[in-house]
């Protein structure tokens, strides 16, 4: 679709006239919660400035052989994300989407690469939601030891002295063997994940996009091209249904798909789209 007028309100009126939504969200969705991107260096560095010394940026850290080597820096640094997940609430863009779902009746799934759980806080149905890349909010043994993949208490939070940035006694511990644990989450080099969660997840998405013959709409959110994953699901399930693709990203947003091309940030955008549908 080649548009000559605001990106925004062509948006709109795809929405306003689907049947079906799924929602692609990367990173960059969760920026405006509050929740850290971790695009470049020095982002990741003013966070954690003890791996500035150690000269380890994120891809470094983002690896299971921190759990066997030092596990106190390994739960410093995926510890303060689950603490912080924990107690970031989601903003307003999620509860939009959720609106937009409820007052048009649309069928809907999520695929997220973001492992923060937002959209189940948010109200999503976890049945709808594929998270690929696994989540934060979940622990694994290290060690293998066949303990089921397992959600942490509520209250819990993970021991931290970040002026030191090393976590605490006692670490996060396998509730089988006693070993310690892991974020059930894919990291870089990474042969230890449990993706149990997320081929279950896959499946039903696999399910949900097979059944589609009616008006579909793909919105993307937040998804850049150092890590594709979320936006070559989109194109696909874009190509596939024959629907159109909504791309939001203030970077990086332009497409070849059929659909629109919005060069904001995501909850701007959907705070903006959901103004042109409140016209309609």
């Amino acid at each position: 679709m080649k548009t000559n007028g605001d990106p925004l309100e062509t948006a709109a009126k795809l929405i306003r006239n689907a049947e079906a939504l799924l929602i692609g969200s990367g990173a960059g969705m969760g920026v405006d919660s509050g929740l850290p991107d971790f695009r470049g260096p020095e982002g990741f560095w003013r966070a954690y400035p003890r791996l500035r010394k150690l000269n380890l940026g994120f891809e470094d850290m983002a690896n299971p052989k921190w759990f066997d080597t030092d596990p106190r820096l390994a739960w410093c640094f995926y510890g303060h994300r689950y603490n912080l997940y924990r107690r970031t609430e989601p903003h307003t863009g999620f509860k939009i989407l959720m609106h937009w779902i409820r007052a048009l009746e649309l069928d809907h799934f999520v695929y997220t690469s973001n492992v923060d759980e937002q959209f189940q806080k948010a109200g999503f149905p976890k049945e709808k939601i594929y998270e690929c890349h696994g989540s934060l909010m979940r622990f694994q043994c290290f060690e293998g030891c066949g303990q089921k993949p397992w959600i942490p208490d509520p209250s819990y939070e993970v021991p931290i002295d970040f002026k030191n940035q090393v976590a605490l006694d006692p670490l996060p511990s396998c509730p089988e063997c006693l070993g310690i644990a892991r974020p059930n989450l894919l990291m870089f080099s990474d042969w230890g994940w449990d993706p149990a969660s997320s081929l279950k997840q896959e499946r039903n998405l696999q399910r949900w996009l097979m059944k589609r013959d009616e008006r579909l709409v793909v919105i993307e959110a937040g998804a850049g091209t150092s890590i594709p994953t979320v936006r070559i699901a989109c194109e696909s399930a874009t190509n596939d249904s024959g629907g159109m693709l909504i791309r939001v990203n203030p970077r990086e947003s332009e497409s070849k798909q059929p659909g629109v091309s919005i060069p904001l940030g995501a909850q701007l955008a959907l705070q903006q789209m959901d103004a042109y549908l409140r016209q309609f």
